[in-house]
């Protein structure tokens, strides 16, 4: 392996880490595929700390790898689907399950004892922390130099000429041969042909070489060529538009000048200027919406929650596979109302799937089991179960049995507090808890009345469009029996579901906690044609919107014109990438990721005249120039897996908001560089009603003959924004980090004349 290694570990913080020993070491594991398919496989962590590698026991097998960086959790135990079904019940506490971020299947595999099933799993769970807490700099190198050990094909740890020229296609340039002969001649002190040792990290020098950064700090750099804490104060206040003290600027020369004689002069390099404008804090998303900054103490009903709908599916709901990592992945990504489609299963227990369809099935009560493991590891703020329920009375008992027994005191089943609840509770009050989203029998009231007993009966009569959410809207409206357990009907505390009759009705005779699922047209023309109504209406009530029945293949619609409308359950399919899936991860970016994003005040006042469409003069009309200049790119991922593909990258940048907010610039595309690509183009925009408000970055790989190709995107609110000049990261598709990539911008607002 290359010298470079050694300097790797080191960086990583895991040197002598017995759970990174222990994973470099490896051993057999046996690998489960079907009941008849388990074979042993030998497993370890390649050196590069990242790679996990899989051999078979048979030379003719391909070696098999995948990412640290791509995996999302490890569960211990025989929870998989895949574990379920083809392994014994006396197995359990030797069985885990590696689960994947992308739509990869579940990697289910049995140790030999409980012991080592155990360290497998503490040891991938501790290197998968550390990996993710990984400085910017430090994943860069990992990496570039990643790349050099596959571009070095006979693994003498030096690059020759031809290898020099594959590591730059590996890390997504084209260069002519002369410009490639030229930087090899610069680097190949020795004349030898090749490079080795410093040479090597000569060249990582020349490549990774910024002349933006340089031009930046050569202007606040005045004090014998570095930069004094009184420069970086002044590069702060005048470039950052950032208060700050001497004192902060002393703590970041210590915490980030990597050369221990510059650092005791009190003087900061621009390697460690470089590494503190890749730090987080540096970085274009406020660090102080990082966390929960928000008040938590409102009504549930004044917050946007980000929200799920058919959770359990991986993929379409025609034939998709459901499967409980659909909800792990979900609450992962901090969603905090989920969608559960019960029916009827054998032996008595519940199944959830999408009725009619070929999509598989799988237990209510594993579904359950699974969420309540996952809930809370993102966010500490309540989660709402939105039960869409077609089961028999008798089975519907089974459900609230396994709700009971399995979310024990963490399920709300009465209101909180003493009498009858006059507004929602808070998410503060909610933390660590479960809600019932679906039909009850007696309104809530009842309960502290004489007409308690009122909900003895099993039946109720309601008024549908559809005889369910998702069937043909063709179908006539009908008045039908619903057959409720009194059991389930009495979990349903501050989400009862009932029909919606129009604003007015929902006002005169609709109590706080009874709230009304639109499909997503129906929404789209409330939202467009009465505005100020629906958000009028949703400062007292709960509004969840759901997709068409028509999106078969669970594709999603624009989540911003809802929001804009006040509605709070706003659900897309979390299984399905795309802009408005990105999108709606940009709203909940911030507030500590919690779920939970608190509507502008103008949106919680039942006297509002706010409408997103007319926009009337009001607390909301702040308008805004935003100026941006997109600098630079900085490791693109490449999009076609082939040698001699690379990126031609061009950025656009977007902003969503309401309608006339709505607006989208784009650079022009630099050819043949995803490595460091410069543009140097300003963008300007007009922003009306900033706190409703997102921009996004979106990298694409421009195509002369076709439609462009998605490279990554980063969303994040227009009031996250950070001033000056800043780094962006980068997501994939999925909505997950590239750890390397990023955008470097130039963002400027001023209040409009």
């Amino acid at each position: 392996m290359m010298e470079t290694n050694g300097i790797e570990i080191k960086n990583n913080g895991m040197e002598g880490d017995p759970d990174l020993q222990f994973l470099l070491q490896g051993g057999d594991l046996l690998k489960v595929r079907s009941t008849s398919w388990k074979k042993t496989r030998f497993f370890r962590l390649l050196e590069d700390c990242k790679t996990m590698w899989r051999e078979s026991k048979k030379t003719f097998r391909k070696k098999q790898t995948f990412s640290l960086d791509d995996v999302s959790a490890v569960r211990m135990g025989r929870h998989s689907e895949g574990l379920k079904k083809y392994t014994e019940e006396q197995v359990e506490g030797r069985c885990f399950s590696i689960m994947f971020k992308s739509h990869r299947k579940n990697l289910d595999l049995i140790a030999s004892s409980e012991e080592e099933a155990k360290q497998w799993v503490q040891s991938l769970e501790s290197v998968l922390s550390k990996i993710n807490n990984l400085s910017r700099q430090q994943t860069t190198e990992h990496w570039i130099f990643s790349c050099m050990r596959k571009a070095d094909k006979n693994k003498d740890e030096k690059l020759s000429q031809s290898e020099v020229k594959s590591f730059l296609r590996l890390i997504n340039i084209e260069v002519d041969d002369d410009y490639a002969d030229i930087i090899f001649k610069k680097c190949d002190k020795s004349k030898s042909g090749y490079l080795a040792g410093e040479e090597i990290k000569h060249f990582y020098d020349l490549l990774t070489h910024r002349e933006e950064i340089d031009v930046i700090y050569g202007e606040y750099a005045k004090t014998t060529g570095f930069m004094s804490p009184d420069n970086l104060v002044t590069f702060l206040m005048t470039e950052q538009r950032e208060k700050t003290s001497l004192a902060n600027a002393h703590k970041i020369i210590e915490k980030f000048e990597p050369d221990e004689s510059v650092k005791a002069k009190k003087l900061l390099s621009k390697d460690g200027f470089l590494m503190f404008m890749h730090h987080p804090d540096a970085m274009v998303l406020n660090p102080d919406h990082r966390d929960v900054y928000q008040d938590m103490s409102q009504p549930l009903n004044h917050y946007f929650i980000s929200s799920s709908h058919n959770t359990y599916l991986m993929e379409d709901q025609l034939k998709g596979p459901s499967s409980t990592n659909a909800y792990i992945r979900a609450l992962l990504k901090s969603c905090r109302c989920v969608e559960l489609d019960c029916w009827d299963g054998s032996d008595d227990e519940p199944v959830i799937y999408h009725g009619y369809t070929l999509t598989s099935k799988i237990l209510f009560k594993d579904a359950i089991k699974a969420i309540k493991e996952y809930a809370f590891k993102t966010s500490d703020y309540p989660v709402i179960l939105s039960l869409e329920n077609h089961c028999s009375v008798e089975q519907q008992a089974v459900m609230a049995q396994h709700m009971s027994s399995i979310l024990g005191s963490a399920l709300v089943t009465t209101p909180l507090g003493d009498g009858m609840p006059t507004n929602f509770p808070s998410p503060e009050e909610l933390k660590g808890k479960f809600l019932i989203k679906g039909k009850r029998l007696n309104k809530l009231e009842d309960i502290f009345t004489q007409d308690a007993e009122a909900a003895s009966d099993t039946e109720m009569t309601e008024e549908e469009e559809s005889l369910d959410e998702d069937e043909d809207e063709t179908q006539e409206k009908s008045k039908k029996k619903l057959k409720l357990a009194k059991e389930l009907s009495d979990m349903v505390v501050y989400c009862k579901s009932v029909h919606f009759y129009g604003f007015e009705d929902a006002r005169k005779n609709l109590s706080f906690y009874e709230m009304s699922s639109f499909k997503e047209g129906k929404a789209m023309k409330l939202a467009e044609k009465s505005a100020n109504a629906y958000i009028r209406h949703n400062v007292e009530k709960l509004s969840r919107i759901y997709p068409a029945g028509s999106r078969t293949d669970s594709s999603n619609y624009n989540p911003v014109p809802l929001w804009n409308a006040g509605c709070q359950i706003v659900a897309l399919n979390f299984q399905t990438p795309c802009t408005d899936m990105d999108v709606n991860q940009g709203r909940f970016l911030i507030n500590g990721k919690s779920g939970y994003v608190l509507k502008p005040a103008y949106m919680r006042d039942l006297a509002t005249e706010f409408d997103p469409i007319t926009l009337t003069r009001g607390d909301w009309l702040k308008h805004k120039t935003l100026h941006v200049m997109v600098i630079s790119a900085q490791q693109l991922p490449k999009i076609n897996k082939k040698k001699s593909s690379i990126v031609d990258p061009l950025v656009k940048v977007e902003v969503y908001g309401v309608p006339a907010d709505v607006a989208e610039k784009e650079t022009n595309s630099i050819y043949n560089n995803g490595f460091n690509p410069t543009w140097n183009e300003n963008f300007r925009f007009d922003v009306y009603v900033p706190d409703l408000a997102l921009v996004r970055f979106v990298v694409e790989d421009h195509d002369s003959t076709s439609d462009n190709e998605f490279v990554a995107q980063y969303v994040l609110p227009f009031n996250s924004l950070k001033l000056g000049y800043r780094h962006v990261p980068l997501h994939n598709k999925n909505g997950d980090l590239l750890p390397s990539a990023g955008l470097f911008v130039h963002i400027m607002v001023v209040d409009a004349e």
